[in-house]
């Protein structure tokens, strides 16, 4: 990996006025090269600076989110195994929020595409899933592009420190379900025959 790194560090920097477009095509190819976002995302704010870094970056993000969609639609045999992977990972019942998406993206050691079916499976369309992809995507290329190289060079324990501490927030923005039984739905009262 990092002789990929090198080299595309290269190739965007000596790709003068087109380096935006390698840049964006890179995040289309990432899957591919097995390159992490976070790596990409970091990789902009170097090469940019944090603004065009930050735009450059969600643009590809969210190109990369829009082709999930569309293989998914198309593909669904290997929409079905990311499923049972997400079950195994996360749980049968596990509906995240898009905040909660969000904050789950900022973590490097969590699949992006596992966590773009988990907004698949919570849009009603196309539109919907482009939003909420939107939302989630955001925070990750404004957090990697901005804080760049030192976010790398953390310790395991901070790196640890930093994921207990966004736990907490995982649990709080969960999504709030209120179960009412039937009984109480319908306003039944149980009564007891002596028969």
């Amino acid at each position: 990996m990092e002789y990929i790194g090198v080299y595309v560090m290269t190739l965007v920097e000596t790709g003068g006025i087109f380096a935006p477009l390698f840049f964006i095509a890179l995040h289309l190819l990432r899957p591919l090269l097995f390159l992490p976002v976070v790596f990409l995302c970091v990789t902009g704010g170097v090469l940019f600076g944090v603004i065009p870094g930050i735009i450059y970056s969600v643009i590809g993000i969210t190109l990369s989110s829009f082709i999930f969609y569309k293989m998914a639609e198309r593909m669904p045999d290997t929409m079905n195994r990311f499923v049972r992977m997400k079950q195994k990972l996360i749980g049968h019942r596990a509906d995240l929020t898009t905040a909660q998406i969000a904050i789950l993206r900022l973590i490097p050691f969590i699949h992006f595409h596992l966590l773009s079916l988990c907004i698949l499976e919570i849009s009603v369309h196309l539109k919907d899933y482009m939003r909420s992809s939107f939302a989630s995507n955001l925070p990750l290329a404004v957090v990697y592009t901005s804080v760049g190289k030192s976010i790398t060079e953390f310790s395991p324990l901070i790196a640890g420190s930093v994921i207990i501490g966004i736990l907490p927030f995982l649990y709080i923005l969960r999504r709030k379900e209120i179960y009412i039984s039937w009984q109480d739905f319908f306003g039944l009262k149980s009564t007891s025959t002596g028969v």
